[in-house]
């Protein structure tokens, strides 16, 4: 069992996945610094480091929970639904405790609070329970009992939102918290930094120091083997897939406080693919059994500061390549990755008749990207570039499997 899964060998092992990220997180920042126009690293370095800690520890809270599922050979792609299910749970029951009118910056007490809390963590488990009973009783795949939670759980919000509202005599799809508990969770960034750190040490704890994590890894490698060595399979994802429903339900409470609103249809929308993202940079293998803690909270913050660089060096509709920008880094990272194992065992990155049509395909994806962002003329000449390095490549490739190859 390789926990680290990518680590190096020889004289080159300590380069592993946590030791490029933290290179690749110094890189991001200083290049952000420097292309920055408006210099806000330099001008305002404690509103940043606020922002980016706020938003990577809530992100870091759903993504621990999502590595847990991956490592024990499973996939949860519910992770933004559930997020928003178990926000619009704790905004319903506050809003059917708390008193109608209440003055600004006060808060409805502890009970309203604390059972709007108390509902949201209990439906992020029930719906854990949910994914567990669809995988091992109807023998669903992940893949889809967790795309149905991901598309019906959104409508359900929506649809309890509506009823809520009515109940209230109210109108609308939103429900709104403005209470002073939770004004204080989104002005006070140690909070869900703390909770996230420690919520990092119990499952580093779990995973490195205790049976159950060695059979998450065991389950992850080898699912039939694992059974036949007398570990109960049906348990252990029980115990995976509601904790990473439940980092969710814990997630959504910093979202809803984020927002002071619930609007079931946007809220979260795309953050499962985030948290997945991160823990596959940090070293999570999505063929199970491999992945670390501290590398799925340095890919939390590498992927957040990525997000982070695009809105502050693209000013303007910067959302628009926010998803471009991600999953480019997600498949370099990865891509990379595989490369060196690639290389270690004499492969090639452009082998065959569609290793060669593949060179075109990046070639144009790439001058496409320059050109819309930087110019036509910029365009053709980064995609021509592209096109002659890939090709160098190729011609290089097929040289070495010349000079490898036996002569009579």
């Amino acid at each position: 069992m390789n926990s680290v899964g990518q680590s190096g060998s020889g004289r080159y092992r300590w380069f592993t996945t946590e030791v490029a990220l933290l290179i690749a997180i110094a890189l991001v920042v200083s290049f952000t610094a420097l292309a920055d126009n408006k210099h806000t690293y330099y001008k305002r370095p404690g509103p940043s480091l606020q922002l980016v800690a706020y938003r990577a520890s809530t992100l870091g809270i759903l993504a621990l929970g999502v590595s847990v599922v991956i490592i024990a050979g499973g996939i949860d792609l519910s992770g933004g639904s559930t997020i928003a299910f178990s926000a619009t749970v704790c905004a319903s029951v506050y809003t059917l405790l708390a008193p109608n009118e209440l003055p600004l910056g006060a808060s409805a007490g502890l009970l309203p609070v604390g059972a709007a809390i108390f509902a949201s963590l209990l439906a992020g488990i029930l719906i854990g329970n949910l994914h567990t009973w669809l995988i091992t009783a109807i023998r669903l795949p992940p893949f889809i009992a967790t795309l149905a939670t991901l598309v019906g759980l959104r409508s359900l919000a929506h649809a309890l939102c509506e009823y809520v509202n009515e109940l209230k005599g109210r109108s609308g799809s939103k429900l709104y918290v403005n209470d002073g508990f939770f004004y204080y969770l989104r002005d006070n960034v140690w909070v869900p930094v703390t909770v996230f750190l420690v919520l990092a040490l119990f499952t580093w704890f779990v995973l490195r120091r205790t049976v159950l994590g060695r059979h998450f890894y065991a389950l992850g490698g080898n699912e039939q083997a694992t059974r036949l060595s007398g570990i109960r399979t049906e348990n252990l994802k029980w115990a995976a897939y509601c904790f990473s429903a439940f980092t969710g339900g814990l997630a959504a409470i910093f979202y809803l406080a984020d927002v002071s609103s619930v609007d079931p249809i946007t809220l979260a929308r795309g953050y499962e693919l985030n948290a997945i993202a991160a823990a596959v940079v940090g070293g999570c293998s999505l063929a199970g059994g491999v992945g670390t803690v501290s590398g799925t909270v340095l890919g939390v913050i590498f992927l957040r500061v990525v997000i982070d660089a695009v809105a502050k060096i693209i000013k303007t509709n910067s959302d628009v390549w926010e998803g471009f920008i991600v999953g480019s880094v997600v498949v370099l990272a990865v891509t990379l990755t595989q490369i060196r194992q690639l290389l270690a065992n004499g492969g090639q990155l452009f082998a065959g008749l569609r290793g060669l049509c593949a060179i075109p395909t990046l070639a144009l994806t790439s001058g496409i990207v320059a050109m819309i962002t930087l110019g036509t003329r910029t365009g053709l000449i980064v995609g021509g570039a592209t096109l002659l390095l890939l090709v160098g490549v190729k011609i290089a490739e097929v040289r070495s499997v010349f000079a490898r190859t036996p002569r009579n």
